[in-house]
């Protein structure tokens, strides 16, 4: 019986030597940790929002040291991957330095994002009728924790760190159904209703008090490609999403070109492949909806009911 695994264990190991780029015999070691990173979004959260997320704090007098003994750990579990992270990119080992340097940034932008944090949940609170209070939406809504971990990953991603905010993304992704590519660039008092299915493109620029709903894209037309046929990288290719626009769900917008403009409301099910000037209510006229009596409805059907 052994001979059948044997066979399937030399095809496997074949296919580890020819297709490089996609096995990492090392991967522990050259590589940054899917759990590491999973872990440190876990400790993001409960130093953005103490009490809510991580260990309960029984006394306020108990924040300064356990703050402290959280920062100390996120570093201790951030900075090993930072340094995977960089040398699997650049294919040299990356220095001390280099990491201890994104590190000092990342943390002394962590005060100024709580702060943007709070608008957000202020904008969920101001524009969700069913909120009914700070503690709901910080505890209850998956939007907050989305949005919290994809601006999080926007630091780092500012700061050309590869591979790891893209994995803080996708763990977000995961439990909220929300995909924020953390290339993005969004402003202040940013709502996602609901939000399962929201794609946010790498490219794509949100102004600020921003309101999306679930199924949302703002996604990329085309792809140019280069005279081998590959897919050319980089490039504005998402939509620009101007202030005090609210997009209602399943609606799609694209393109590197297309801008929405201020104040602007996009209906339900619209495909947007152009800009729209400010001020505009974009909908489908042709979409009418037929409301009767259901014995009315029979009747015309030819029904004895």
């Amino acid at each position: 019986m052994d001979h059948h695994f044997t066979r399937a264990v030399d095809d496997l190991l074949l296919t580890y030597r020819e297709n490089g780029g996609i096995n990492y015999v090392e991967a522990a070691a050259t590589l940054p940790s899917r759990p590491a990173i999973d872990a440190a979004c876990v400790e993001l959260l409960s130093i953005l929002f103490p009490g809510f997320h991580g260990e309960p704090i029984v006394h306020a007098g108990e924040l300064p040291e356990v703050t402290l003994c959280r920062i100390k750990a996120l570093h201790a579990r951030l900075k090993p991957e930072i340094l995977k992270s960089l040398a699997a990119v650049n294919g040299v080992a990356a220095s001390d330095e280099q990491a201890e340097e994104i590190l000092d940034f990342f943390f002394s932008q962590l005060a100024g994002l709580r702060e943007k944090l709070w608008a957000d949940i202020d904008a969920a609170y101001e524009g969700d009728p069913s909120a009914h209070s700070f503690e709901e939406i910080i505890l209850a809504y998956p939007a907050i924790e989305a949005i919290a971990i994809q601006r999080i990953a926007h630091l780092l991603y500012q700061h050309n760190l590869p591979l790891v905010p893209r994995m803080m993304t996708e763990w977000a992704h995961g439990r909220t159904g929300i995909d924020i590519h953390p290339g993005a660039t969004i402003g202040s008092h940013f709502f996602i209703d609901h939000g399962t299915g929201v794609v946010i493109g790498e490219t794509c620029v949100i102004g600020s008090h921003v309101k999306l709903y679930h199924g949302v894209t703002l996604g990329a037309r085309s792809f140019q490609k280069d005279d081998q046929g590959h897919i050319r990288k980089g490039g504005k290719r998402h939509p620009n999403v101007e202030d005090h626009v609210t997009i209602y769900p399943n609606s799609t917008v694209l393109g590197g070109e297309t801008v929405v403009g201020a104040r602007s409301t996009i209906g339900g099910n619209v495909f947007l492949t152009e800009s729209v000037p400010p001020d505009s209510l974009v909908y489908y006229a042709a979409k009418q909806i037929a409301i009767v009596p259901k014995r009315e409805r029979h009747a015309h059907a030819g029904s004895k009911f």
